[in-house]
């Protein structure tokens, strides 16, 4: 084995320490702004950092944080005392990781389904990240459910932009994230939901392998197994089991571990469900969680904008990472909600 593989495995491993997850703080612009807006924050730049900065900067983080994943302009910010946020995340031991994909688009022909785009000039973007610290990446691909979708045709072009996004992270020495998110959206039932999603995954893989995709340097980030927002709600044990069985039949075992994304989950939601997939069968990779919006939320409706709040906010974010580690481990209990 090469020493690039080496590296790609350790890393993977890192990142999946026991009790550890990832902070997904990977939001575009335009994503972040809508999120300030409702909040009657100002949509500046420097709001923007500052609030990251809240992020990076909460105290004893890497307690249940083992990565974080940044954007762009985030990855090469600055502390208000001119630190890199890649260094104040390397002090706490959080690994640094970068958003790639430059969003998803239209796909011509297909009404109602999207590809994403962003593989122009992506290994020498790989490259500049790599270079200013970061250590792995993420790709993510959006699969919708509805009348006559998905089509086979977005199923495979997203498959294979994933691999060869994957493919050129191994060459650069960064591990891939490998996001192929079907989407809450509709009101499809649990079944519809794990079907899609099994197909899905069959075809990721399928690629992978035809990319030379070293698997135990690499981590999944899917979807859970759930209805459709509309659709007939499952109970927690229904979720968890439905998405464990999908991932038995569909993940190979080599693969470096598994980080659920939350999809539009509640934040108490998806730790219950991330938590109950702990109860059953000996899995032969790690799960843990990648979320986003279902830890950040607590922490940015505290803030609000007013440095004033950053204390609370900070220990709101603590308060979800630690549910978050104790679930990856099987032991969440709501009592942790209170602490």
């Amino acid at each position: 084995m090469t020493l690039p593989a080496n590296s790609l495995i350790e890393t993977a491993r890192t990142l999946m320490a026991p009790g550890k997850g990832l902070l997904a703080m990977d939001e575009s612009l335009g994503t972040c702004n809508r999120r300030f807006a409702p909040l009657g924050i100002a949509q500046t730049e420097e709001n923007r950092r500052r609030y990251r900065e809240l992020l990076v900067t909460t105290p004893q983080l890497g307690q249940y944080i083992s990565g974080a994943i940044l954007f762009e302009e985030t990855l090469f910010q600055h502390s208000a005392d001119g630190t890199p946020f890649v260094d104040i995340l390397k002090a706490a031991g959080i690994v640094t990781g970068i958003k790639v994909d430059a969003g998803a688009q239209p796909l011509a022909g297909f009404a109602g389904e999207r590809i994403t785009e962003g593989l122009d000039g992506l290994r020498e973007r790989l490259q500049r990240y790599a270079a200013q610290g970061a250590r792995f990446a993420k790709w993510r691909a959006v699969i919708a459910i509805g009348d006559g979708i998905p089509s086979r045709t977005a199923i495979e072009a997203n498959a294979q932009g994933l691999a060869r996004y994957a493919a050129l992270c191994q060459e650069a020495g960064l591990v891939p994230i490998v996001e192929p998110e079907v989407l809450m959206d509709g009101d499809h039932s649990l079944a519809r939901c794990q079907a899609v999603t099994g197909e899905v995954l069959d075809e990721v893989f399928t690629q992978l392998h035809r990319h030379a995709v070293l698997l135990e340097g690499m981590l999944l980030k899917p979807n859970m197994v759930v209805p459709g927002q509309g659709g007939v709600p499952a109970s927690v044990e229904e979720v968890a089991q439905a998405t464990v069985q999908t991932l038995r039949r569909k993940v190979p075992a080599a693969v470096g571990g598994i980080a659920f994304l939350s999809g539009g989950q509640s934040s108490p939601l998806a730790t219950a469900h991330l938590n109950a997939m702990h109860q059953g069968l000996a899995l032969p990779w790690p799960l843990t969680f990648s979320y986003g919006r279902a830890l950040q939320d607590d922490a940015l409706r505290t803030w609000g904008g007013d440095d004033a709040n950053r204390t609370q906010a900070q220990q709101a974010l603590l308060r979800r990472a630690q549910c978050n580690g104790a679930a990856a481990l099987g032991q969440y209990s709501e009592a942790l909600e209170a602490v």
